[in-house]
């Protein structure tokens, strides 16, 4: 995979490290045993990786999907609702250490500088009502370091950060809700 160059934004880390620490007493990610990181997880058959591909790096999520109130309709009536923006989320290790940042996108960046930037392939509805689980398959990377070379990502294990089941009328246009999410990344390299 051709490494490109990805943005990096100092005043967005620093927002999201806040963000984060203010989210982990409402949002607590999962916990899986130290040493069991490089386990590909359990998803249902349309998340599994093509074969060739192994973990090579494990984080859990902590932050919001943010989503604007937009008009959505291609004619004249207008058609409201809430549109997926971005995601901002702190990531963490298994140990609680905080190894990097999760943004719009989407992008992966590690404290180390590596990064990666990924696109949707494939959803699965979350067994538990929240945000969907993802497959997403790489389209730069950026290294050294762990994310360099990544080929694809899953997102599982998601609580919240569904858009709000209710709605605003036409004057709030444009405003946007921050809904806190937590959630596991899988990243993935090829092994040929």
């Amino acid at each position: 995979m051709q490494s490109t160059s990805l943005k990096s934004s100092g005043s967005l880390k620093i927002t999201l490290a806040a963000a984060a620490l203010l989210l982990v007493p409402l949002t607590s990610p999962l916990r899986a045993d130290v040493g069991q990181d490089n386990r590909a997880p359990d998803v249902p058959p349309i998340l599994q990786v093509p074969d060739g591909n192994k973990v090579c790096f494990h984080a859990y999520a902590v932050g919001v999907q943010i989503y604007t109130w937009k008009n959505i309709s291609s004619t004249d009536v207008p058609q409201f609702a809430w549109v997926f923006k971005a995601p901002e989320a702190v990531l963490f290790d298994s140990d609680g250490n905080v190894v990097g940042l999760h943004y719009v996108g989407p992008t992966w960046e590690t404290e180390s500088g590596s990064k990666v930037l990924g696109a949707v392939d494939k959803r699965s509805p979350s067994p538990v009502g929240s945000i969907a689980w993802l497959l997403l398959h790489a389209v730069a990377t950026q290294g050294p370091g762990i994310l360099d070379q990544v080929t694809y990502v899953q997102r599982v294990n998601t609580a919240g950060g569904t858009a709000p089941s209710t709605g605003l009328d036409h004057s709030h246009e444009g405003e946007e809700v921050r809904v806190p999410y937590t959630a596991e990344y899988y990243f993935y390299r090829a092994t040929h």
